[in-house]
């Protein structure tokens, strides 16, 4: 079988082979460039928990010893504290480091991945399908024919492979732009992100704008600040000039010392293109959709478009075409994205649209600090990482289904576990291998020894029924898990997403679930797999 043709090493293109890698997936990544990446302090990169998580397991990097775990978040208005938040106590802090960091740790990784092979100087110019396979051309110094079985676009918002496949890319051109700089200095809130809006130094009204101080190593931080509508010329001497009062007015005094790192202007635009597929061509990250207001950041949901297809191509490209588990990628992941697109359209206005609400609406202001701080945490509308819900990879409703904390098709907490092995390890550790999880939990049983739990009471039953499976999976125990009691039974897809989750050992429920989670199956494939799940659960 020919490797999955990759287009674009950044970091979702080189996430993506080395998740392939992980089912044992070789893949080619078409490199435009010369193989390395220029150091920009400025261009930086916030990590949610599970893609921080995502990016670790796949490394093997620590990547919280390169970046800046925030200790805490505040959100000023004017001189006022309007929310403050410590991570100990809140949750998990994002975690924020400059992207060139993180390409050079992903890139050291594919090196040392024998199934990825990335080819620089390669810039593509050409594809073609056919039914057994597809063929990219490249030109320049290294120009040539690739022959593949997929090929996956993650070569950012221009996608040579977007065009080529002649797929629109509709939105919304300069949604906000922010500039930015990176600097060492000396701030009040040693580890903490802030967000400032309207700060007294600047005028009133919607042009005041906003300012977010984040965190990084070293004593850098990087500063955003918001730029009003329009197309105001951002020179050296502006953004040199914002920084100096910026700091001024957050010391209360004169400018303290600092060392000016870089700087830019980013611009934000709100795009989601038509299809993500086309036969055997896909599209994640940048070329697949552009979103970036309101703290939301499109690489998160780049290296999720890339968690998500991983595990849907092994299969197809080990067995065969599987089409219903290829197609609810894009089901899945663009109808994500274009919620999360729509619920900052809906909030843009409201949040940018100068005082009048407040003045209308007692606590309004208040909201729309919950509103902003929720996108640049990771959470609510603007920042959750995504729920599949509506997936057709979703089982219809079971007999033993009950309700956790976790709806189905969302993100499952990360737990401890024991494995098959009778070792403590998270939940998170285990995924990303092509197969599903089933969790029995059962309070207790960490004190015990495997050997005295591991044939008593559900076990046998539950690791037979799990046996029967028509996909890989394996069984893990848990202590406990948020909202299920005792004796329940997770299914949890290789990406971490919940399927179900059941009332005790129900084998036939589980087995119908499982086929419903990687796209059904052929009746012929498993049908001795079906027999033997039926035959477990008319033993109960």
């Amino acid at each position: 079988m020919d490797p999955v043709i990759v287009v674009g090493a950044g970091p979702v293109g080189l996430t993506l082979a080395l998740a392939l890698a992980r089912h044992e997936v070789p893949s080619v990544v078409l490199d435009e460039g010369p193989g390395k990446d220029e150091p920009r302090p400025a261009r930086t990169v916030v990590l949610r928990e599970d893609t921080a998580a995502l990016l670790e397991r796949l490394t093997g990097v620590a990547l919280g010893e390169h970046g800046v775990r925030w200790s805490g978040w505040r959100s000023l208005r004017r001189k006022q504290v309007m929310s403050e938040i410590a991570f100990d106590d809140a949750g998990p802090a994002p975690l924020h480091l400059a992207q060139h960091v993180l390409t050079s740790a992903l890139r050291a990784a594919a090196a040392d991945e024998p199934l990825v092979k990335v080819a620089v100087d390669s810039r593509l110019d050409a594809i073609e399908q056919e039914r057994s396979g597809i063929t990219a051309h490249t030109r320049g110094p290294r120009g040539t024919w690739w022959r593949g079985s997929y090929l996956i676009g993650c070569d950012g918002p221009r996608s040579v492979v977007r065009k080529l496949q002649d797929i629109r890319f509709p939105g919304r051109t300069a949604v906000e732009r922010h500039a930015v700089a990176a600097l060492r200095a000396e701030l009040p809130w040693e580890g903490r992100a802030l967000l400032h809006r309207m700060p007294p130094w600047r005028q009133s009204g919607p042009s005041a704008g906003e300012v977010t101080a984040r965190p990084l190593p070293d004593g850098v931080w990087r500063l955003d600040w918001l730029l009003p509508p329009g197309k105001e010329l951002v020179t050296p001497e502006i953004l040199v000039a914002r920084v100096r009062e910026t700091l001024a007015g957050w010391t209360d005094g004169s400018t303290p010392p600092y060392d000016l790192l870089d700087t830019g202007v980013h611009t934000v635009h709100h795009r989601l293109a038509r299809r993500w597929r086309a036969g055997r061509v896909f599209l994640a990250g940048d070329a697949a959709h552009l979103l970036g207001a309101l703290g939301t950041h499109g690489l998160d949901e780049g290296l999720r478009d890339a968690d998500n297809l991983a595990w849907k191509l092994a299969p197809a490209w080990h067995h065969g075409h599987h089409e219903a588990l290829l197609d609810s990628y894009e089901t899945e992941r663009r109808a994500v994205v274009a919620a999360r697109l729509r619920a900052a359209d809906q909030a843009l206005p409201v949040l940018r649209g100068g005082g009048g609400l407040r003045q209308r609406v007692p606590g309004a202001a208040r909201g729309h600090d919950a509103l902003l701080t929720d996108g640049h945490l990771g959470r609510g509308p603007l920042g959750a990482p995504g729920t599949y819900a509506d997936s057709p990879l979703t089982p219809g409703r079971l007999e033993g289904e009950i309700p956790v904390e976790t709806a189905p098709g969302a993100p499952v907490t990360d737990v401890r576990v024991t494995a098959e092995d009778g070792s403590f390890v998270r939940l998170r550790d285990r995924l990303g291998r092509g197969v599903l999880l089933v969790v029995l939990i059962a309070p207790g049983t960490g004190v015990w020894d495997r050997k005295h739990w591991v044939s008593a009471g559900v076990m046998p039953r539950l690791a037979a029924a799990v046996t029967a499976l028509p996909h890989p999976a394996e069984l893990l125990v848990a202590e406990e898990y948020p909202g299920a009691p005792a004796h329940s039974v997770l299914l949890v897809r290789p990406d971490g997403h919940l399927v179900t989750a059941l009332s005790g050992v129900r084998p036939a429920d589980l087995y119908t679930a499982a086929e419903a989670a990687v796209g059904g199956a052929a009746k012929n494939e498993h049908e001795e797999k079906k027999k033997e799940a039926e035959a477990a659960s008319s033993a109960r």
